[in-house]
């Protein structure tokens, strides 16, 4: 199948990169990817238009995960959970969302595509903002297809040697977005560890800034209430 679509490219062009990246958002095992790399080597022969190419490409990809979204939106947790009993990647691609967000609609598009059409289903269904969506779906397929016209254009007329380092490149680019993200973490937590000392070190000099009778009487109950409760241990 893959070899008569490559022979489609020349003649069909533009319109079969747009429903190839369309029904590949679909869940349909449709070589996208590979249509591209082939897509770059054209333009760069000249065949094919580079700004067309990569429009077409990224207009189909791009309403292919529409179409996902607003079938999760509409269809709802119900449509999700029937199809989850059929399709084993819905349930990973729930975790995803809900573990790592925005993030999630972004690496999905490129980096972990498997889980793409699943992720738009449950961003869908689980009602993420449909601006948020549209934001980072257009980022990430900006990605996808970037780097593989873009490969295919530089490694033209040697397809297996474009799909190899496409994949090295996106494994490249995820372990630089998991270093960015863990350093980002870092920070943060950092930076909220430090604010807990600043309150806690500025507590404690109010404190000792005051006279030693005010100090007295602020840690006065602090011990009748607890020799209250000493006594009462006794009586009962």
């Amino acid at each position: 199948m893959t070899d008569w679509l490559l022979g489609l490219v020349p003649t069909y062009g533009l319109w079969l990169l747009f429903a190839s990246t369309f029904l590949s958002c679909l869940a349909l095992p449709i070589p996208a990817s590979i249509l591209m790399l082939a897509a770059g080597g054209f333009v760069a022969a000249g065949d094919l238009p580079l700004l067309g190419s990569v429009g077409a490409a990224l207009a189909g990809a791009v309403a292919g995960d529409h179409t996902g979204y607003l079938a999760g939106r509409h269809g709802g947790a119900g449509f999700l959970g029937r199809l989850e009993a059929r399709a084993a990647p819905i349930a990973r691609a729930r975790d995803f969302l809900a573990s790592r967000g925005d993030l999630a609609v972004f690496l999905s598009r490129w980096l972990v595509s498997a889980l793409g059409p699943y992720v738009n289903l449950s961003a869908g269904a689980a009602g993420l903002p449909w601006a948020r969506f549209a934001l980072w779906d257009l980022l990430g397929e900006g990605v996808w297809v970037g780097l593989y016209i873009g490969l295919g254009r530089a490694f033209t007329g040697n397809l297996e040697a474009a799909s190899s380092l496409a994949f090295n490149v996106l494994g490249l680019l995820g372990a630089g977005v998991a270093t960015v993200g863990l350093g980002a973490w870092l920070v943060a937590a950092m930076r909220s560890e430090g604010r807990g000392a600043d309150r806690r070190a500025q507590g404690t000099a109010q404190v000792g800034a005051l006279p030693s009778s005010v100090q007295r009487r602020l840690t006065r109950p602090a011990r009748r209430s607890t020799r209250r409760r000493s006594l009462g241990r006794w009586t009962r």
